[in-house]
């Protein structure tokens, strides 16, 4: 819960300057550097595991199952809490039955720790190492093959600690809201950005299996690149909780 001394010491204003520090000088291979990392991530991933719903003032939602359409109000939501050059934080929240689709987070560090529900997350990596920085030598390839490895699949709660992914390992998921509405607090570091190489590219598992089904931990898959599903969109609304101040 939010601590007697205000908004400037909330767990949520903790979480986001020690995100700052974390990420504010990744590692580049540099023991040292590698090691004062590790150290403060592993400090905001124990911290992450400590804030509430309550936290951040959200109440669970009542959610109904009704298949998204335009004009409807959108499958999933998203409330912007703070950003910076190195990172971006904020809350989603998925209607019953919603998904985000397959996507990846090129050159980025994450961490996702659900405030109520539940939700599955299936992770993948890809086989070939990705460009992670600077403009894209061209735009997205629609169609184009990824060989990748599903290398996780499991369900999340409230009573779970962060899901996490780095640059080169976990770092293409898939996220569905598991019987009811739900909501997570996301961190990615740093931040989306096309001009430096990090848009988002959304993915299709091109295998006799579907990720959510029979596909085992480790087993290769190839990815096709789609544009955006038609079914998923994302809107917007005000953070209700204490507010961050960088």
């Amino acid at each position: 819960m939010t601590p007697a001394g205000g908004d400037m010491t909330s767990i949520v204003q903790r979480i986001a300057r020690l995100a700052l520090a974390t990420y504010r000088n990744p590692p580049r291979y540099q023991e040292e550097a590698a090691k004062v990392f590790l150290e403060k991530h592993g400090q905001l991933r124990s911290l992450m595991s400590e804030v509430q719903a309550a936290d951040l003032k959200l109440v669970p939602r009542r959610g109904d199952g009704a298949p998204p359409h335009r004009g409807a109000p959108p499958p999933v939501t998203y409330m912007h809490i703070c950003e910076t050059d190195q990172f971006s934080m904020g809350v989603f929240l998925l209607k019953s039955g919603a998904s985000i689709p397959l996507h990846d987070h090129p050159g980025m560090h994450g961490m996702l720790r659900v405030m109520y529900g539940k939700v599955r997350i299936s992770c993948f990596d890809r086989l070939e190492r990705p460009q992670v920085s600077g403009p894209q030598p061209s735009g997205p390839q629609l169609g184009a093959l990824r060989r990748s490895v599903l290398r996780s699949t499991g369900e999340y709660t409230a009573e779970s600690g962060p899901c996490v992914l780095f640059p080169d390992r976990d770092n293409l998921h898939h996220i569905d809201a598991v019987d009811g509405p739900t909501a997570f607090l996301d961190i990615l570091a740093p931040p989306y950005d096309p001009d430096d190489g990090r848009d988002c590219h959304y993915y299709r598992v091109l295998s006799e299996t579907e990720e959510r089904g029979g596909a085992q931990k480790d087993q290769e898959v190839w990815l096709m690149e789609i544009p955006q599903p038609a079914e998923f969109w994302c809107g917007s609304e005000p953070y209700p909780g204490p507010e961050v101040s960088l």
